[in-house]
């Protein structure tokens, strides 16, 4: 992951506001973790969006991610509750863990982080000499659709939602440009603040690089580095893959 593409989580208690009532994956991944013995490893935990809810159905957890903040907030949110979390901070390409795996899986579209070739090929390498012989990892990254990549490099509306402590409403655009040669998007994201009168009184804006990687790329990468593709799926409810996805969730099987 590239260390300075993290403006999007340089303040995790925005990102929890943003994205801690969204859970699609959890009832996937604990039919999952159900069927597998040992320790879970969440790469990329970020706060313990997915991290807590796993650990509070009393499987240990292990959540890994490189953000010195957003792992203090996954500590503080989980300080005074008694579950069998360890959270490490680490480099995703780079793990150095205590413990192999029988489940590990990184969610929120983390592997578009991994921006290279090189970085691609260290995660995978990383997570194989992590993962037990035949067991599973799991991850989503966004379908590169035409009408994902090919987006108005102009301000978009993306979605509205109202602060908790605040109960200003907040309007969120981005702006985003893909480049073709290198499959990487770059997307603004700018959030409008508005009092109880509908006036903008603040704006703030972040920046962040994401990686598209195409279905058959994916395979032959995945293939490449010991992986077979079990399941491939549009959603978190076991869709199958269609041209019109906006996401791909991949359940792969450790076979080398």
């Amino acid at each position: 992951m590239t260390l300075n593409n993290f403006e999007e989580y340089d303040d995790p208690i925005l990102y929890d506001k943003e994205n801690d009532t969204y859970m699609p994956e959890i009832p996937f991944l604990l039919r999952w973790a159900a069927k597998k013995q040992g320790p879970i490893i969440d790469l990329a935990c970020g706060t313990g969006r997915v991290t807590i809810p796993l650990a509070e159905k009393g499987h240990k957890v292990i959540g890994v991610d490189i953000h010195k903040g957003m792992l203090d907030e996954a500590r503080k949110k989980t300080a005074e509750l008694d579950l069998q979390i360890e959270w490490i901070e680490q480099d995703c390409t780079k793990l150095n863990l205590h413990a192999k795996s029988n489940l590990i899986y990184s969610v929120g579209n983390s592997f578009q982080h991994f921006l290279t070739n090189e970085a691609q090929d260290e995660l995978l390498s990383s997570v194989n000499k992590h993962l037990e012989m035949g067991g599973a990892f799991i991850f989503g990254t966004r379908f590169p659709s035409v009408e994902e990549l090919l987006q108005p490099p102009t301000e978009e509306y993306w979605k509205m939602y109202t602060d908790r402590e605040t109960q200003q409403t907040v309007d969120v655009f981005t702006i985003s440009n893909y480049d073709s040669l290198d499959q990487i998007q770059q997307y603004t994201t700018i959030r409008k603040y508005k009092n109880s009168s509908g006036k903008i009184i603040e704006e703030k804006s972040t920046n962040i690089r994401l990686r598209y990687v195409f279905p058959k790329e994916m395979e032959r990468l995945l293939h490449a580095h010991g992986f077979e593709i079990v399941h491939l799926y549009k959603d978190w409810n076991e869709a199958p893959v269609t041209n019109d996805s906006y996401e791909m969730i991949y359940v792969c099987k450790k076979m080398s």
